[in-house]
């Protein structure tokens, strides 16, 4: 068994950002990972993928090496090379081909159980991300038997598919981003839009990501909003990673999608295996899309108008609503000639090797700015974890120097910033380490 002080488990941008900066005080540490760096953009993405965000955003604590165009957007391969050399940078201690298999507290310490061996340590920073296992809607399950049904995670591209139509659920970024590839290629798509956030790829003149970091919407805090839970469950944008020098069109929101003969209907509802039901609901859902964008909009643009934001930029052109759609409610799929499903409704966290008592009945791990109920215990990465752009590359930065100066300070073992109630959240034993 390996004596240390800290185990990072996972080597995405969280996991190496707070690698960097155990580095940087001197804290000795490993960081497991069950494949390559940043294996989930290496094979949990799809072959086109690119960055949402630009360039620029690709920011990691001490680290400025230059990677192309500034406002363009990076491919998944492109990051993964980026993430490999930023680990390089700094010699971080990098276990590849390591998975976990369990957490638990014995005799004092953390024990980390791997295919590879064991360690003990006093803290752990779980950077695994903020899910892991997609969320299949159990309307589909009839469906599995009559139809080919792929996670977005597992899509690679349109000529892996079987022939025929494809309805693809879920109209966040990974499913608009996906319909328009299959329509692109030919295919008929049918996609079912639930609850999603719209914004347009730029506006007067500047990629919205400006605007979102010029107006501090990426910098909100959990504490600034109404409904955290909420809050951690907003839909990503309706988003592609390309901009006006780029092959192809800049937006993939409905209406774009529609004028390229994108089918829209509801949420999914229900399926016997061979009709596939939705709801009515679509002008409702896009309704209250357009408010929400158009509210963040209107923020730009008083603003700009009063010299806050440093430049007037181009005239202010809204993006146009989707307008009045008939939608179909149920669809039958032979008739359709419907083959296969994508669906793209989100991912759950999945931690089957986690045997300490901090993660709420859904699977989510308890937190307040990263640090669990666990003494010595943290997490980084997660959705809406302190800021709004906590689970981006950008944003985990963040939170990585809050949860290593918060380990470094008290050693995880101070008061903390969360205080739980009821039996010891790290269960196991108290015998000595074996």
């Amino acid at each position: 068994m390996h004596i240390i002080d800290t185990v990072v488990i996972g080597a995405g941008h969280a996991g190496l950002a707070v690698s960097r900066l155990l580095a940087r005080e001197g804290r000795d540490h490993v960081v497991l990972e069950r494949g390559r760096v940043a294996e989930s953009w290496l094979s949990a993405r799809w072959d086109s993928l690119h960055l949402l965000t630009p360039t620029w955003m690709t920011r990691l604590p001490d680290w400025s090496e230059p990677v192309g165009d500034p406002d363009g957007f990076m491919s998944a391969g492109a990051l993964a090379q980026h993430l490999e050399a930023y680990a390089a940078s700094f010699g971080s201690p990098v276990a590849r081909g390591t998975a976990v298999e369990e957490v638990a507290h014995r005799g004092g310490r953390y024990v980390v159980c791997t295919d590879r061996g064991s360690w003990a340590a006093s803290h752990v920073v779980i950077a695994t991300g903020p899910g892991s296992r997609p969320h299949l809607p159990p309307a589909l399950e009839p469906l599995a038997g009559e139809l080919h049904v792929v996670a977005a995670c597992d899509y690679r591209n349109p000529d892996l598919l079987p022939a025929g139509g494809v309805l693809v659920v879920g109209a966040s970024a990974s499913g608009v981003q996906i319909a328009d590839e299959l329509r692109r290629a030919g295919r008929e798509v049918v996609l079912s839009v639930g609850r999603h956030t719209r914004l347009p790829r730029s506006y007067r003149g500047l990629d919205v990501y400006r605007w979102i970091e010029r107006t501090g919407r990426s910098s909100r805090t959990i504490e600034q909003v109404r409904d955290p839970r909420a809050a951690r469950r907003e839909p990503s944008a309706q988003l592609v990673g390309r901009g006006p020098g780029d092959a192809g069109a800049t937006e993939v929101d409905l209406p774009a999608l529609r004028a390229r003969g994108v089918r829209l209907v509801g949420r999914l509802s229900d399926s016997d295996g061979r009709r596939v039901c939705f709801a009515d609901d679509l002008e409702t859902t896009t309704t209250d899309a357009d408010r929400r964008m158009n509210r963040f909009l209107d923020s730009v643009d008083r603003q700009v108008d009063a010299g806050l934001l440093g430049r007037r930029g181009r005239p202010a052109e809204r993006p146009r609503p989707l307008g009045q759609v008939r939608t179909a409610t149920a669809l039958h799929v032979r008739a359709e000639r419907i083959r296969t499903v994508v669906v793209a409704a989100g991912y759950r966290q999945d931690l089957p090797w986690l045997r300490l008592s901090i993660t709420t009945p859904e699977g989510d791990i308890r937190h307040r700015r990263g640090v669990t109920p666990a003494p010595g215990v943290y997490v980084v990465g997660q959705r809406f974890q302190h800021r709004r752009d906590s689970a981006m590359i950008d944003g985990a930065r963040h939170d990585a120097a809050m949860v290593v100066a918060h380990l470094v300070g008290s050693s995880g073992r101070g008061p903390g910033w969360f205080r739980a109630d009821g039996p010891d959240p790290r269960g196991g034993d108290r015998r000595e380490l074996a």
